[in-house]
């Protein structure tokens, strides 16, 4: 088993879902975990340090809340906003672009000298099998999804020079509460499962593993990647 201890790992968004997952993992693996989220729920781990912001608003307290060396970064917000592209409106582009690309450019800039500080850190993104494969009522959150895999690999490059890495895990549909109204029946959740090669759709453990491994010492020569955690659904056609 991986162990993380004497890492300092942040991750942004660890309330619920893949994060919270990715929380009580780390935490439970002598990671110092370190999250911001806009709210903290009944079950968490004790012990994690948590500041509760808004990653669209005021971000004035990040700087104080974070430790002088930060070894990882996780920027697990998002949004699934699934609509024909005729009921999309510009406001509908620009609220997930800034959720999801501006945001994580935000966390980042803010703690990149702590990162630095740590003589080797790893950053991971989360993108989304919409990025890279063609769904309809997608086109919003694609075209913010696949601004996440350019913003990643330009950063993997100018970051290099710092050992910092900078990796993405674009999951398909997974069970969270993100996701409950596309799995709220029998029949959506079958449907949800046929869809994928592997004749089932995501859990958060999938997910918080493969990023996991990503902040490990394991992944220390993989940067500029995209890991995609989707049951097979990018890459392979099984009917």
């Amino acid at each position: 088993m991986i162990n993380y201890q004497e890492k300092n790992i942040l991750v942004v968004g660890g309330s619920s879902g893949i994060g919270l997952s990715l929380v009580k993992f780390l935490n439970e693996n002598n990671a110092r975990v370190y999250v911001i989220s806009r709210t903290i729920p009944d079950d968490f781990p004790a012990g994690v340090k948590h500041l509760q912001a808004d990653i669209t608003g005021d971000l004035d307290a990040v700087v104080a809340f974070l430790p002088e060396h930060l070894h990882g970064l996780v920027y697990s917000v998002g949004s699934i906003n699934l609509k024909p592209f005729n009921r999309l409106t510009a406001n509908d582009f620009l609220n997930d672009y800034q959720l999801n690309v501006l945001g994580a450019v935000r966390m980042i800039q803010l703690s990149l000298k702590q990162l630095k500080n740590a003589g080797g850190a790893s950053v991971v993104l989360i993108s989304s099998v919409a990025a890279r494969t063609g769904l309809p009522f997608h086109a919003s959150i694609s075209a913010a999804k696949s601004a996440i895999e350019g913003l990643a690999l330009s950063l993997a490059a100018e970051l290099a020079a710092q050992q910092i890495r900078v990796n993405v895990v674009a999951p398909s549909l997974t069970d969270t509460t993100l996701a409950q109204n596309l799995l709220n029946s029998p029949e959506k959740r079958e449907a949800s499962a046929k869809r994928h090669p592997l004749a089932r759709y995501g859990q958060p453990e999938d997910v918080s593993q493969a990023i996991a491994f990503l902040l490990s010492d394991c992944s220390s020569w993989i940067t500029g990647q995209v890991i995609r955690v989707d049951g097979g659904l990018s890459n392979l056609k099984t009917s």
